[in-house]
């Protein structure tokens, strides 16, 4: 996008969704798959503002979530939640004056809490690096490594008053270069000279490790019955173990994960589905033998029947360019 020395107004899209998966596809640029994990009908809602060398968006999901998220290459994510109580990236908690950091092309993973409100801004790392030279500014490159950072919290106060205003505002003309420029020095002061998270406990790492191998499994084994006793051979740890790893890493249990996860991929096969399945022929696919049952857990996790999911259009984001 260019600039022109007059004032223009960069395009605002407000895209809502109430299905969580359909809401993770609408972030433009994004590689993203989310599974919902409490029960209720879902609603996302996403504003988002694209200027030349940024983008920036505020993002709402009314359920807790699992959000496996990759953002575009060559670039830098900083996610800003005005909350950040209940939150987790890569199995670490979000504590007060911290804010999520990950650089493209690399995979990441979100635990998010119902109700949950975000701000992000993306970043092209070459305007970074060209405006941090420009003003004499030695960037901090742990954030190559470290998924959350320490803000200094009148820089962080003073980043989310910008983000507001700007993705606030009832789309009136602005200057794209200078809204850019004046998000960049914010940028640029909390990457500066900032230390990442204290050191993680070993315990962490330990724990991170087995979850990632469960769900390495589970995603290799997407139509095998999977048992706990199968997971704790796998990971070579005790039920205990294995209970404790994920609670802290995700904040469920393993068994609520195996059920979530099938109860989600159910859902992403029924709004997939060819004319002529059926609920009962994907419902049994994926192991859900007791139909009554299964029509019941469903309908208190996603606020509708699966019948319902199958016969509606895959279509049924609402969006707006303001």
């Amino acid at each position: 996008m260019s600039s022109t020395p007059t004032q223009s107004a960069p395009k605002k899209c407000i895209q809502e969704a109430f299905d969580a998966d359909e809401h993770a596809q609408n972030l433009t640029r994004w590689q993203q798959q989310y599974d919902q994990l409490t029960p209720g009908r879902f609603y996302g809602r996403l504003d988002e503002i694209v200027l030349p060398a940024l983008q920036v968006f505020k993002e709402h999901t009314g359920q807790a979530l699992r959000q496996e998220c990759r953002v575009w290459e060559d670039s830098l994510w900083l996610g800003i939640p005005p909350r950040s109580a209940g939150s987790r990236i890569n199995g670490q908690p979000l504590d007060t004056q911290q804010v999520m950091c990950r650089p493209g092309g690399r995979d990441f993973e979100l635990v998010t809490p119902e109700g949950f409100d975000i701000y992000g801004v993306v970043i092209r790392l070459p305007a970074l690096y060209d405006a941090a030279e420009r003003q004499g500014i030695t960037l901090d490159e742990q954030w190559m490594t470290a998924p959350r950072r320490h803000v200094n919290p009148v820089t962080l106060r003073a980043l989310l008053f910008l983000l507001e205003r700007l993705l606030g505002q009832q789309q009136s003309a602005i200057a794209e270069r200078l809204h850019q420029d004046i998000l960049l020095t914010g940028l640029l002061e909390l990457l500066d000279a900032q230390q990442p998270s204290k050191e993680l406990p070993p315990s962490y790492v330990h724990r991170k490790a087995v979850v990632d191998r469960v769900k390495q499994y589970v995603d290799e084994h997407l139509e095998a019955p999977i048992t706990m006793e199968a997971l704790c051979e796998l990971t070579h740890v005790s039920r205990r173990t294995l209970q404790y790893s994920f609670t802290t890493i995700l904040g469920i249990s393993p068994l609520q994960f195996l059920r979530l996860t099938r109860l989600n991929r159910v859902r992403r096969a029924l709004r997939a589905a060819e004319p002529t399945q059926t609920v009962t022929e994907i419902a049994t696919y994926w192991g859900f033998w007791h139909l009554g049952q299964f029509a019941h857990d469903y309908k208190q996790q996603f606020g509708e029947c699966p019948s319902h999911t199958l016969n509606q259009s895959p279509s049924g984001t609402m969006s707006t360019s303001a």
